[in-house]
């Protein structure tokens, strides 16, 4: 069996591609995967990693504001999809599976014409362009929210919530190695902080102000990462404070999510995803700064189940650390949350489309 997987840009659609391409070594282990992106966007360094074969697109986004670089996408779709053709007469995929971003558009529709069975994933609650696009000749559409039947043809509609990384998926309560990885006192609450792999500045201006507060509190223990962007954070009054770990990026998510108490973060898909299945209570605060502001739609979808507290971000200024201050000592709140958030959780996302992956495929 071969599959085409294409999907990057972002974390949020390449951890969900490679973990199906896992879920599906698993149940296959002598299959083959060839993953598709873009040329210098970080999946070319992702994948190889994760120990898969990737080939690059010349293909590039349009700008959203007026530039002379959205001049040259037709020109990059066009080389794209020739290219794209090569990839898939010579590696013949049995179906290919799109999880966003880029490249994913004109990979999946040179395999519908090309014949291949396709499948896409829509991990937000609201939908871009390429997938509204894709859907109407896919065999299958995985879905994260409820409700998209308004978007997508309901027939094809599989909810199967995001596919997340297997250390997160069998995260237990590695507090021991958390303690010594972190410097954590275990009688302390812990607030997690973390804004992305590039940071997020209000979040993290919002932290940095926040000093006096969490010097009035000690039986707080704060792990805030700054993101590559903001790096500069890390030499400011509140990193240097005693209950405070910063640091540019969290390499062991798994350990960060396995203490904390309350987590402040933005609400893109994969995020949502995976505080559900380690049932993390979370402030969220969506980017403005993202197509179709679909961060606000997630956190929304959440906030109106009582499983998450939206902050706005030109709001994050007057009001994160008073929410936080309101939060972090209510148990019952946090209780609350956690158990709602816990029901949107869907540990086994992965396998659950690895296998509807196979079936498409047998159909053929």
């Amino acid at each position: 069996m071969r599959i085409l997987i294409s999907g990057g840009g972002t974390g949020g659609h390449i951890f969900p591609a490679v973990a199906v391409a896992d879920a599906l070594k698993e149940l296959v282990p002598d299959c083959e995967i060839l993953f598709i992106g873009a040329e210098g966007k970080m999946e070319m360094e992702k994948i190889p990693k994760a120990g898969y074969e990737i080939i690059g697109l010349p293909i590039r986004g349009i700008q959203r504001k007026l530039s002379l670089k959205n001049a040259m996408v037709p020109f990059r779709l066009v080389r794209s999809l020739l290219k794209v053709r090569n990839v898939i007469a010579d590696f013949k995929p049995d179906v290919a599976f799109g999880t966003g971003g880029y490249a994913s558009a004109p990979a999946l529709k040179m395999a519908q014409w090309m014949g291949v069975p396709t499948a896409i994933l829509e991990s937000n609650n609201y939908p871009g362009l390429a997938n509204r696009w894709l859907a109407k000749s896919v065999e299958k559409v995985f879905v994260a929210f409820e409700g998209l039947e308004r978007f997508f043809p309901e027939e094809k509609i599989e909810l199967t919530g995001n596919p997340v990384r297997k250390n997160i998926r069998s995260l237990l309560y590695y507090q021991e190695e958390a303690k010594r990885f972190f410097d954590w006192g275990q009688s302390k609450k812990v607030l997690l902080f973390f804004g992305g792999s590039l940071g997020a500045r209000t979040i993290n201006l919002a932290v940095r102000d926040a000093v006096e507060y969490f010097k009035s509190r000690p039986d707080i223990f704060v792990i805030w990462q700054t993101g590559k962007n903001d790096a500069a954070f890390l030499d400011c009054e509140t990193a240097k404070l005693s209950n405070v770990r910063a640091m540019q990026f969290i390499d062991r998510m798994d350990l960060a999510y396995s203490i904390a108490d309350l987590v402040v973060c933005r609400a893109g898909a994969l995020t949502l995803s995976e505080l559900a299945v380690v049932r993390k209570p979370s402030v969220l605060v969506p980017s403005p700064n993202v197509a179709e502001d679909h961060q606000t739609k997630n956190a929304a979808y959440l906030e109106n189940r009582h499983a998450a507290i939206m902050v706005r971000d030109v709001e994050v200024g007057q009001v994160l650390i008073k929410k936080i201050n309101e939060l972090i000592d209510d148990d019952e709140k946090l209780r609350i949350l956690s158990e709602n958030i816990g029901k949107e959780g869907r540990e086994n996302a992965a396998i659950e489309i690895a296998e509807t992956l196979m079936k498409i495929k047998k159909k053929e």
